[in-house]
């Protein structure tokens, strides 16, 4: 199977299913001389990981990541990074009623006709679990790219369902299990998926994220584009239907006046290009959004076919979430990290040298 590989100078390669014995990921191109260990990496698993709350998966993974190689004495040698993640309380007995037939909206029959062979345990291959292992790279990445630029990333949730969720405190994010930055909102989406679980049904959400202290540059026209890489990333989440970056569809509607960022002395007027121009980082905030479809393991029946074609009826048991946009915040975050730090490595190899005449300040809204 191909397409396990993310990056050109800084490449994460996957490995693993949901219910194999582990799953991790090879970094390799990681800059020698970065203080890395750990506990640079546990954070980022722990906001990502299942059983956290009553409202995701009851799967209890500790996510505990093992760092291979590619570190010696606290430093990165510049060799590829190995990262570990074992699974720990895996149930695959679960998923024998579906061993041969499809679920609705799953992945379970393209691999099928595509493979001719599937793992569905979990959804093997194309779980949300594989996920693990793209935080704890993002995790590498975060750090990084902070030491190097003071580049931040961080997200939330926006919309459960059909509940917005409007952003008041970025401060509220880690304080509760939905990723919100509204705490008045939270009872609102506790009592949305408490009827949503009781009822054997799933949800979707959107995901918004943010990077900002992101340098001027970043980026190569045509197909290269920080933008198009961006999306090509944030499609490869499980579950994401849809991308955003800046003013998204809204632009749809803007006239040029608008949507276009008009630029003083100061800086930028705007951000309605959401940090890219001409698929180059501006060094104004790069916002996305995703768009996360419902959970396709759900506990309502519903009308199939079995690998032979006979028509049959699915009901997935298991443990899952109703939604799985509650946990997708800090992949998100990853999967930006990643692109930037690539395009960042990319950057310095063909532009580190270019200087231009002072101009307006990078990222300053006038």
């Amino acid at each position: 199977m191909s397409g396990n590989a993310f990056g050109h100078l800084f490449t994460v390669t996957s490995f693993g299913e949901s219910h194999g014995p582990a799953l991790g990921c090879v970094v390799d191109g990681c800059p020698p001389g970065l203080e890395l260990d750990v506990a640079d990496i546990q954070p980022d698993l722990d906001r990502r990981r299942p059983g956290t709350s009553r409202h995701v998966t009851q799967r209890q993974e500790p996510d505990r990541v093992e760092i291979l190689s590619g570190v010696y004495q606290g430093r990165t040698t510049g060799t590829p990074i190995a990262l570990l993640i074992r699974n720990e309380d895996q149930r695959s007995k679960d998923y024998s009623a579906i061993e041969r037939t499809f679920r609705p909206g799953h992945a379970d029959y393209t691999y099928w006709h595509k493979y001719g062979i599937r793992d569905p345990r979990g959804g093997g291959r194309s779980s949300a679990r594989l996920t693990a292992a793209t935080v704890a790279a993002g995790a590498i990445a975060r750090k990084w790219l902070a030491q190097t630029y003071g580049t931040t990333v961080r997200g939330r949730m926006s919309q459960l369902g059909d509940i917005p969720v409007p952003l008041e405190d970025w401060g509220q994010v880690h304080l509760n299990p939905f990723f919100s930055a509204n705490a008045a909102v939270v009872p609102q989406l506790e009592a949305y998926m408490d009827a949503l679980r009781r009822s054997g049904d799933s949800c979707g959400a959107r995901i918004d994220v943010e990077a900002q202290g992101v340098p001027v540059g970043l980026g190569e026209p045509l197909f290269d584009k920080l933008d198009a890489d961006i999306a090509f990333a944030m499609m490869g989440i499980n579950a994401v239907k849809g991308v955003e970056i800046g003013a998204g569809f809204a632009s749809i509607t803007q006239k040029g006046s608008e949507h276009g960022d008009a630029m003083t002395p100061a800086g930028f007027v705007g951000n309605q290009a959401g940090g890219v121009l001409g698929g180059i980082s501006t060094g104004q905030p790069i916002t996305v959004s995703i768009a996360i479809k419902p959970t396709s393991s759900i506990r309502v029946m519903r009308p199939s076919i079995d690998i032979g074609g006979a028509p049959t009826e699915v009901e997935t048991l298991g443990r899952h979430d109703p939604c799985v946009g509650i946990r997708a915040t800090p992949i998100a975050e990853a999967m930006l990290l990643l692109v930037l730090m690539d395009h960042a490595l990319r950057h310095r190899a063909q532009c580190g040298d270019v200087s231009v005449a002072p101009g307006p300040i990078p990222g300053r809204v006038a």
